[in-house]
């Protein structure tokens, strides 16, 4: 009878199993268990479990024909993984346990050795770090394709005027592509963000083990190496408690949902009839099973409502830690599905809302026309004045009596006559009405950062230079104490690139 089988037949032992003599409730194990989510940790279990092998060999910790195969076996078990042939076990309550028990059928009794001078508790917090390390970078591409996305959009529409708007009223005419820009600046400042959390997130926090490190001679900073972080964790009970880079990384993916919602709350408004700005694809559009003329914003809708679930990962983390004392608590394990749902959500919105942008359809007449109507171009006229002059203060409430006069008489401003308007300022000349057109009024917005069409036009070329400047290679650079010296990094672990989810 070969190992595996005999270890089929055995009773499963729980990893502490030593201090019991009962077993476990069936209700207990199906309430403890986490398998069933943390199962898409195995290649970053996998990955730091070689790294923890390799460093056991070289100090002379394990017998080095152990290390190496350890290593093996556990190579196998990945490949095992990634092709669908592994079966995770409810009763093993984690990813941790379902690897370790898998290698001791693989290998025998040295595999019982992997675990020496760490604990499930430095293992899952290592787990964490890599995953999100990977999922942080994965995020920025898609935020990178979203903001090319905009500015792509940008310079297709970068002579359409459009109203601009405060508390939901016509204010001033502005360019599309300056509307569309802003959010790009939204883009950039959330890529600064989740690149800054970076150096974080890559701090190595095996060799903790449980709370207070261990009398065995390891090597953190060797580990360290071979798994690309850039630091060590200074203190052992910290190491195995802190969730920090997991509520940075939720409260950076809600102001990015916030970002997304409010470019989906415009998307949903411009489509309406009483906007009629622009015409969303069918490929991206419902209809109704009642209403046969609908045709529905869902993608755009259900961007908005993601973004609560974010919101509400983001407050379950933070509810979790409030009241958790040092060290390591059970609680912990909530972390892992909040984390979970918010990448696998934000990735799913920002590749959804990035494939329909361009191929939105601006109804540009219905832009134009709208921009010059509300009275928009009254600043204009209040600035025309204050080159003549006038305090701004006096002229704003100059034009305001012109713009009820003509409100009245049910017409546009530049539809007033001279000498109406020469009642209410002797300033005015016939100049005036140069200055009264929506184009004439975001020509004149020549500010740094203004709507005009070269300010416009420099934005647009600092996003694409942006875009030409980034080289490959980190995309950060921390300075931390305990970095580890550089070296050559060919021994480093890696796993070959399957599934997020086995």
């Amino acid at each position: 009878m070969t190992m595996k089988s005999k270890t089929a037949k055995q009773k499963i032992k729980k990893p502490w199993g030593g201090r019991f003599a009962g077993g476990t409730d069936k209700a207990v194990e199906a309430f403890t268990e986490s398998i069933s989510f943390d199962k898409r940790l195995w290649k970053y279990d996998i990955e730091g479990s070689i790294a923890h092998a390799m460093m056991l060999g070289k100090q002379g910790i394990i017998p080095k024909k152990d290390s190496k195969l350890i290593i093996e076996g556990l190579a196998s078990i990945a490949s095992r993984i990634a092709e669908g042939r592994f079966v995770f076990r409810q009763e093993l309550e984690d990813i941790h346990m379902n690897i370790e028990t898998a290698l001791i059928d693989e290998i025998g009794a040295a595999g019982g050795k992997l675990h020496t001078a760490r604990s499930r508790n430095d293992q899952v917090a290592l787990d964490l770090r890599l995953y999100l390390r990977d999922q942080v970078k994965g995020t920025l591409g898609l935020i990178e394709a979203l903001k090319d996305a905009l500015t792509g959009l940008a310079q297709n529409y970068k002579d359409i005027i459009m109203p601009g708007y405060t508390h939901m009223q016509r204010a001033q005419p502005v360019l599309l592509s300056h509307h569309l820009l802003a959010y790009a600046e939204m883009m950039d400042r959330d890529i600064g963000r989740l690149s800054e959390s970076l150096k974080r997130i890559n701090i190595l926090p095996l060799g903790a083990c449980a709370l207070a490190g261990t009398g065995l001679p390891i090597d953190r900073k060797y580990v360290a190496e071979l798994l690309g972080f850039d630091a060590v964790s200074s203190n052992s009970m910290d190491s195995v408690s802190d969730r920090d880079f997991v509520l940075e990384f939720l409260s950076n993916a809600s102001i990015l949902m916030m970002h997304l919602s409010r470019l989906s709350e415009e998307m949903v408004l411009w489509a309406t009839e009483e906007f009629n700005f622009i015409e969303l694809p069918d490929a991206f559009a419902t209809g109704s099973s009642i209403m046969p003329q609908k045709k529905n914003p869902d993608v755009a809708e259900l961007a908005r409502g993601k973004t609560g679930r974010v919101y509400g990962n983001l407050m379950g983390m933070l509810t979790v830690m409030k009241a958790l004392p040092l060290t390591y608590n059970r609680d912990l394990q909530e972390d892992k599905e909040l984390l979970f749902d918010t990448v696998d959500t934000i990735k799913s919105v920002l590749g959804v809302i990035t494939r329909m942008l361009p191929v939105v359809k601006f109804r540009t007449e219905r832009l134009e026309k709208t921009a010059g109507e509300g009275f928009s171009t009254a600043t204009d006229m209040a600035e025309y004045l204050v080159k003549k002059g006038m305090p701004f203060r006096e002229a704003h409430g100059v034009v305001g009596r012109a713009v009820l006069y003509a409100s009245k008489k049910g017409k546009m401003l530049e539809e007033i006559g001279l000498e109406e308007y020469r009642q209410f300022s002797g300033l005015f000349e016939a100049d005036v009405f140069q200055v009264l057109s929506p184009r004439a009024s975001v020509s004149a917005k020549k500010s740094l950062g203004g709507t005009a069409p070269e300010e416009t036009a420099r934005q647009m070329e600092k996003h694409k230079k942006v875009k030409k400047s980034k080289k490959s290679g980190p995309l950060y650079s921390p300075s931390g104490q305990n970095r580890p010296s550089k070296q050559n990094r060919a021994g480093r672990p890696s796993m070959s690139s399957g599934p997020d989810k086995p």
